[in-house]
Parts: structure tokens; sequence; C-alpha cells
């Protein structure tokens, strides 16, 4: 079967850079237009000119630094924190110390904390303290005392910048559990079809070896033994399994990363499938299959499961009540679902018993029935009475698609 390996990044934090990106664009334009309305009261307004030439430039030239963690280096950083910090510094040059010290703006203005946003989302909070750290010095140098609105502008951004920095490892450490989750779950998903599988064919080959051998006597009974060892051996490691290592990019700015296989389902027609005709195969002179007149049409893959389900109750049927053993599937279309029904005539399941199997292993109903169903998005109810048979119930709602399986 074809497989198809797609990488998938997880990263929370990428809408946070796309609205540092918008933020950028309208403090620029921000800081121009308030420079312009207050242009004659400047002492050297070409001083503000040049700057604000340079810095509409540089904040649409490194519009594509600030689209993501990979681009925004740390030397990216380093610049643009720089052009923050000289564009404060510049104020004193370019405005009046009457505007000044009445507090008005700096040049940059709110500019700035996009520079130290930035390093919020690429480092954290640790990094966002250091770049709010900085651009505060520079302001209260810039107004020469620590004035009541430029310490609330400082504190303001300083803890902003922070709290930002401090929700983006967060999120990226909800990421890496996140990420760990889907794929210990994909692991779980492909281990309990792998054992549903092995449970229909392997396990009951080697059960079938340890009985006629046991019977048989002799070398027979050796390799019976032998063959009941190894069907308790492939039991366990069905049942347990190890989960792989979660895998996460080597810059945790990038976000988690899972990988998963697809297995594309290219087994069989491509349009809806006769469950009749899936369950026709398993009618014999002991097996009776009650119909509909009428097709009952299911996705491929549902049908297969749901068909295997059955097989795997029959299976059940044959090994606990006996080969002569009789049986009835029932297949009910219903509006909203479709209903099969396995009944036996056999002595029924004594109370606890499907509890002790699952303990020590024999997962044929915990896997190859419920397991299976509950992946189709169904359920399975099982009813035994003793003395009066046993009878499994497997309930598909109309409609279900299979899932590619990926691991």
């Amino acid at each position: 079967m074809a497989k198809r390996v797609r990488v998938m990044r997880m990263s929370v934090e990428q809408p946070l850079w796309r609205a540092l990106t918008g933020y950028r664009v309208l403090t620029v334009l921000y800081a121009i237009g308030l420079f312009a309305t207050a242009y004659d009261r400047f002492a050297r307004p070409w001083v503000a000119v040049g700057f604000f030439a340079f810095l509409l430039v540089w904040t649409l030239a490194t519009l594509p630094r600030v689209s993501g963690a990979a681009k925004c280096t740390k030397r990216f950083l380093a610049a643009d924190l720089t052009v923050a910090l000289v564009g404060i510094m510049l104020t004193r040059v370019a405005d009046s110390a009457s505007r000044i010290d009445s507090g008005g703006p700096t040049l940059p203005s709110i500019w700035t904390a996009g520079a130290v946003l930035a390093f919020a989302i690429k480092g954290g909070w640790r990094w966002a303290a250091f770049a709010s750290t900085l651009v505060a010095a520079a302001n209260l140098v810039e107004r020469g005392a620590p004035a009541r609105d430029t310490v609330h502008n400082v504190v303001l951004v300083w803890v902003a910048s922070i709290a930002i920095g401090y929700v983006v490892e967060v999120a990226r450490a909800s990421e890496r559990t996140l990420a760990r989750a889907l794929e210990i779950e994909a692991t779980t998903r492909e281990r309990e079809r792998l054992a549903r599988d092995i449970h229909d064919g392997v396990l009951q080959v080697l059960a079938m070896v340890q009985r006629r051998g046991s019977a048989l006597g002799g070398e027979a009974a050796e390799l019976g033994r032998m063959a009941g060892e190894q069907e308790v051996a492939l039991r366990t490691l069905v049942s347990g399994g190890l989960v792989p290592v979660s895998r996460v990019s080597e810059d945790a700015a990038l976000g988690a990363v899972v990988r998963a296989v697809d297995e594309p389902d290219d087994e069989g027609p491509a349009g809806p499938v006769d469950l009749r005709a899936l369950l026709a195969r398993y009618t014999t002179a002991r097996v009776t299959l009650s119909e509909p007149g009428a097709p009952v049409p299911l996705d491929p893959p549902v049908a297969r499961e749901l068909a295997a389900a059955v097989g795997a109750a029959l299976d059940n049927v044959r090994k606990h009540v006996g080969p002569d053993a009789r049986a009835w599937i029932l297949v009910e279309d219903e509006p909203d679902a479709v209903i099969v029904t396995v009944r036996d005539d056999g002595p029924g399941i004594p109370e606890g018993r499907l509890a002790q199997a699952e303990g020590e292993g024999r997962l044929g109903v915990a896997l190859s029935i419920r397991g299976r169903l509950r992946e189709l998005g169904g359920a399975a109810e099982l009813i035994s009475v003793p003395g009066q048979g046993t009878e499994v119930e497997l309930k598909v709602p109309k409609g279900v698609r299979g899932k590619a399986r990926t691991r």
C-alpha cells in the first residue's frame, strides 16, 4: 500500500507574527502623521524628516523578517532595536526642549513597542525584559528626568512585552504537549489496528495449533506447547507496545512537529459497497444470514471494518461454543444507522469472563469488535444470558466515512 509522509508543524504563535507585521506598518504611518501635524514646532525638522524616511524604508523592507520566527534572526532583532533606540535619542536633537519637557512623543513613538514585541514573540519573556529595559533607559535619558508620563509609558511597554513573551512560552509548551498527545493517540490507534489484524489471523492459528497439538500428543504436543508460548508473547506485545519519542523542531519558536504517514485506502471500489456482499462469505451450513431485500451501501473502509467485526464475533462462536454451534447474522438498514446482530445458540458467557479475558491479554472482544466499532463512531453491545446464547449487536451511523490511518 502506497504511503505518503506528511510533516505537520504546529505553531499557535504564527498569528502573533502576522499581527506584528500589521502593527509595524500602522505605527510607522502614525508616527509620520504625528510628526506632520507638529512640523512647525520642531527645532530641526530636517533631522526628523531624514529619520522618518529611513524608518519607513526600514519598516517596509523588513516586513518579511517579521513574518515568522525562522526569518526573525537575532541579528535582525538587534538591528531593529537599534533603530528604535537611535530614534528615541534623536528626539532630543530634532525636537525643541520645551516640547520634550512638556511630554511630547519621541520620534518613533509607539513604533518602538513593535521592536520589543518581536523580541517577546521570538525569545519569550526574558528577551522581552531585556529589550524593554533598554527602551526604558533610552526614554529616561531622552526625557532627562523620570517624569510621570514617561514612567507610565515605560512600565506599560515593559509589562505588556513580558506578558506576551510569557504567553508565547506557555503556548509553545502546550504545542509540544499536544503534539506528543497526538502522536500517542495515532500510535495507539495503529497498534490497536495491528492487534485486531493479528488477532483475526496469527493468534487464531496459534491457538488452533496449541489445541490440536495437545490433542494429538507426542511431538505434536511439544509443537502445541511452543505455539501456546508464542501466542502469549504475541498477545503481550500487541496489548502493550512502545510509543515513539515525540519529534519537536530544533528551534522552539518554530513550534512542535508531528510526522504522519497516510495510508490511502486503495482496496476495492471507490464508491459505496453493499454490506450484504461482504457478509455473504460468512454463510455456511451452520451460519444463517438474514438481510434486507435492497442493498445496504456503506463507505468501503466502513463496510470492511464492520464485516471484520462480524467475522471476529463468529470466530468467538467457533472458539468458545464449538464447530457445531449455530449462528445467525441479522442485518437491519435503519434510517440513521446500520445494525448487524450476531447471535449463537451456545451456553452464554459467564458473568465477569470478558473482563478476565481482557486482563489476560485476550483482546478479541475489546479490540476486534469494540475497537473497530469505536473507530467508526459506532458501538458494540454484547448481551449474554447463561444457557441462552450470546448476542452481539454492532451499530454504525449512516454517512460515516472511513478515516485515513496515521501514525
